[in-house]
């Protein structure tokens, strides 16, 4: 019963030897078309006969329990020619023993046969495991992914079905390449090679096993060089944002390389082995990869449900998600299988957690921007923090847009009703709406140029009130032209507060020198007495004066709209001063104590013009907004 048994394994299995894969000779027919004598072999008998005449000698002579030549010698790296016969071998070794069978199951010939069948796949189990071992450098999923791809090892695969044996030995292209391809491509078919011929006889699960252990300790190790750790809730929960950013910019480089190389060399190396059987290929890559893919792709979801929210945080989740959505046709198509939903599923996850935690960012990100109520009015009108702090923010979120058209897909921006008519500058209109995104946008800008307007109040000079405005929002619109809100908001937006800015100069300016303007005589020309003459140079003096001390204290740090200014002023004061001041300097010179009188020559004036808007530059910002938008 014990030998029988032993042989019922290999004559019970289904064979695939009749595949165009298999080796075939002609000794083989079917016994259907003989008679048997019982004074004579039958053909089966010749058949296993012969087999085991041609197979013994090279089965044995390559056993490792038989001689120290064959334990440390391999067989493939030896004589690529022997170790064809020897395939060949165990190929006409499993049909002899399947034709025999279905004659006499009882046979002693099958039993010898599996004896020998049994030497010959340690063998191969024995070289299967050296050529892993042995060209872990060569068959790495940096090289593999250099050697091929997944799809062309599939189609070029395929055209090997049905050549002759001989040419399935070696896959090297034709025309010379790199050696490392080589030796990659030289291993590679080896591996299917003996792969195939296990599977074939019967001894699939002892090739699978060997390959599943060496490749998946491949796989972990890479994952663990790449500083991606498996890590809890809790841990992830109280740790410091620092380190936790760390982490993050290590799964960012992580997951490129093991998408693009790790992953996908993988799959192509395992589908190029194990391509005669689909089952064997799918489920020996999962097991493969499941443990490493899910350390990977479960980071960000732990991430987003347990990280701190806060505004300053969400370009890291952003750069994450990006990630995920860009690699995921390459994820879809490595981790394709049924077998592998698993896998497709929790990097689903994440990418939509990582969707949800970035809108409740933006949204804290809104509500600080609401509540934000410091009134300390900046010094000289200059460019608040709140502006640069929020531009900073928006400006870094336009660069995510497209991502961010697909998040705030389901946080609409607010009704147009609710909304004044100045939002609408983006050219949103029932026969041509503006998008989504671009709204969103808008409606930031616009919380910002109503919180800007209320902070402008806390100006007891209404001329300092309106040089903040201009100031702020010609920093705004700067910011918009050199970033991808130009593109989301569009040129009818720019223009539009372009003209805003215009106004605020013009109602600084106006509010600000209108008195040393009207200190002059609306015609310089015109005949005066003495007297009156001196009044004017009085009167210009002091207006002069006193509008040069309140002003200098004033900062346009936006070179275009200070040089606009200067000029402006400049060319409403300096041309009326200088013709009055041509025309009786010399009278008015003339007199005692003249000096007080004519105080500033028109040099003099156009001088102190020309240094306005430079300072007090401000060295320390309070800083009562409670972000600071970083990457």
């Amino acid at each position: 019963m014990a030998r029988r048994r032993i042989g019922m394994r290999e004559i019970c299995c289904s064979s695939k030897s009749d595949s165009p894969n298999s080796p075939s000779t002609s000794i083989f027919s079917s016994p259907s078309r003989f008679s048997f004598s019982p004074s004579r072999p039958s053909f089966s008998d010749s058949v296993m006969n012969r087999t085991l005449e041609m197979a013994e000698p090279m089965i044995m002579k390559w056993d490792p329990n038989t001689t120290n030549y064959a334990k440390v010698t391999s067989l493939f790296y030896e004589s690529r020619g022997e170790a064809n016969d020897f395939i060949k071998c165990v190929y006409n070794l499993q049909k002899a023993m399947h034709f025999h069978s279905m004659e006499n199951s009882k046979s002693d010939k099958l039993v010898r046969a599996q004896s020998l069948m049994q030497v010959a796949v340690k063998r191969l189990q024995k070289e299967f495991y050296q050529i892993l071992s042995m060209n872990r450098a060569h068959l790495d999923p940096e090289s593999i992914t250099t050697v091929s791809s997944r799809t062309s090892a599939r189609s070029s695969l395929s055209e090997f079905e049905d050549e002759e044996e001989d040419d399935r030995i070696v896959v090297v292209a034709g025309e010379s390449i790199s050696e490392v391809e080589d030796v990659s491509n030289v291993a590679m078919a080896d591996l299917r090679l003996i792969a195939e011929c296990m599977i074939s006889s019967g001894y699939a699960k002892e090739c699978v096993k060997i390959y599943k252990v060496i490749r998946k300790s491949i796989i972990d190790e890479a994952i663990y060089r790449l500083d991606v750790e498996k890590l809890s809730s809790s841990q992830v929960h109280k740790m410091d944002w620092e380190v936790l950013d760390l982490k993050i910019k290590d799964w960012l480089r992580a997951a490129d390389v093991a998408v693009k190389i790790l992953f996908n060399g993988e799959r192509i190396l395992c589908d190029h082995v194990f391509l005669s059987n689909d089952s064997i290929r799918e489920s020996c890559f999962t097991e493969i990869s499941k443990d490493g893919s899910m350390i990977l792709f479960s980071f960000p979801e732990i991430v987003a449900k347990n990280c701190k929210k806060s505004p300053e945080k969400v370009f890291r989740l952003l750069d994450m998600y990006t990630a995920i959505a860009e690699h995921w046709p390459e994820i879809e198509a490595i981790f394709s299988s049924d077998s592998e939903s698993v896998i497709r599923s929790q990097a689903l996850t994440s990418h939509d957690k990582l969707g949800e935690s970035i809108r409740t960012a933006l949204a804290e990100f809104e509500t600080v921007l609401q509540k934000e109520s410091s009134k300390t009015p900046i010094a000289g009108g200059g460019i608040h923090h709140l502006t640069v702090d929020v531009m900073d923010y928006v400006t870094l979120l336009a660069d995510y847009s497209n991502v961010l058209s697909d998040i705030l897909a389901e946080s609409p921006p607010p009704a147009k009703g609710s909304l004044p008519e100045s939002y609408f500058g983006i050219a949103d209109t029932d026969e041509s709406p503006a998008p989504a995104i671009s709204l969103r946008f808008a409606w930031l800008i616009l919380i910002l140029l109503c919180k800007l307007d209320g902070k402008a109040k806390h100006y007891k000079d209404v001329s300092f009130a309106y040089l903040f405005l201009a100031n702020n929002l010609r920093y705004i619109i700067v910011k918009v032209r050199s970033s991808n809100l130009k593109y989301l908001l569009g040129e009818s937006w720019i223009s539009k507060h372009e003209e805003k800015v215009k106004q605020f100069a013009s109602n600084y300016e106006r509010l600000g020198w209108s008195h040393v303007i009207e200190s002059l005589p609306r015609e310089p020309n015109a005949s005066m007495a003495p007297q009156q003459v001196k009044e004017i140079f009085k009167r210009f003096n002091s207006s002069f004066e006193q509008a040069h001390r309140k002003h200098s204290m004033c900062v346009v740090s936006d070179s275009y709209l200070r040089d606009e200014l200067k000029v402006s002023i400049i060319e409403k004061i300096l041309p009326a001063y200088r013709e009055f001041y041509n025309k009786y300097r010399n009278a008015i010179i003339k007199e005692r104590h003249s000096a007080h009188v004519v105080r500033f020559s028109p040099e003099d004036v156009a001088h102190q013009l020309s240094d306005l808007f430079f300072g007090p530059i401000e060295l320390e910002r309070c800083l009562s907004f409670e972000f600071s938008p970083s990457r």
